[in-house]
């Protein structure tokens, strides 16, 4: 049978080895604050984003770019590959448009932003955009 000593051994070494587990893991996690204009700025950033998407699935303007040959994919590509600065100044010309405006300015201003980042190499939608590297 088990003596007492032994039993207390193996929880010793049974606790032991739990500690040093769990004492690596607890190191690697850090806790800090968060800032609030950190946290509004990456809500903004999924609200602004998600407005684009909303905009996007507008029948009228899925026609407009399927007629000008560009991919409905392609531009949820893009939206989700801008930085919050371009998104924010993306939704920040949208809100100047008139309220009336039609779907031709909206699919301008998606070329603008597939020229750029055919120009900066990051996409090859466009055969006529050369890299500027």
């Amino acid at each position: 049978m088990f003596s007492y000593r032994h039993i207390k051994r193996v929880v010793a070494l049974f606790l032991s080895a739990w500690l040093v587990i769990f004492g690596f893991q607890a190191s690697l996690v850090q806790a800090a604050m968060v800032a609030t204009d950190n946290v509004i700025s990456t809500e903004q950033h999924q609200v602004d984003k998600e407005a684009l998407k909303a905009m996007l699935a507008e029948q009228a303007v899925k026609d407009k770019l399927a007629s000008l040959g560009v991919d409905e994919a392609d531009v949820e590509k893009r939206i989700d590959s801008l930085t919050p600065s371009e998104l924010a100044q993306f939704n920040a010309q949208m809100e100047e448009m008139p309220a009336g405006s039609g779907v031709a300015e909206v699919v301008v201003l998606f070329l603008v932003v597939f020229v750029i980042t055919d120009m900066l190499c990051a996409t090859d939608i466009f055969s006529f955009v050369r890299c500027i590297n």
